[in-house]
């Protein structure tokens, strides 16, 4: 009769810190999976975005028949399309652009000519937010415009 009350008793201290300790380890383990999913959606939305603002910069240069610039400004994180308003990226965002020497307007700043003919100067893009990074580039030649991820 005695090792039946000492079974039915419940669980040990120890049984239910070794509990607590592993639903507080999923826990934190979920929230920093959802974490890195967020930046990675964000960079994503970004990027979207900008490549919009880029197609709509060569439509332009086609439509009016004349060249027309997609300006980034690196030290404030934004860009600008054409009769557009500036748009700027969130603070964690960082942007990196490689171009033509003479697209190249400041230490910070340069920007991506498209022609009339729908070509462009060329060049691509980074998007960047933690381990995120989204290239998007610019063919010189038909002025096309495309996205990659490099990595994660």
């Amino acid at each position: 009769m005695m090792n039946n009350l000492r079974a039915s008793r419940g669980f040990s201290l120890i049984e239910i810190i070794a509990v607590v300790f592993l639903i507080a380890l999923a826990i934190g383990a979920v929230s920093i999976s959802f974490s890195k999913s967020m930046s990675g959606a964000k960079v994503q939305a970004a990027t979207r975005d900008m490549i919009a603002a880029l197609r709509f910069t060569r439509g332009q240069a086609i439509v009016k028949g004349k060249e027309t610039t997609f300006d980034l400004d690196l030290a404030n994180n934004s860009y600008t399309a054409p009769g557009r308003p500036s748009v700027q990226l969130p603070k964690n965002m960082r942007l990196t652009m490689y171009t033509a020497d003479q697209e190249i307007t400041s230490e910070t700043s340069g920007r991506i000519r498209f022609f009339a003919d729908g070509a462009s100067t060329g060049g691509h893009i980074s998007v960047l937010m933690e381990r995120v990074e989204w290239r998007i580039n610019v063919d010189w030649l038909t002025g096309s415009v495309t996205r990659e991820e490099l990595h994660k």
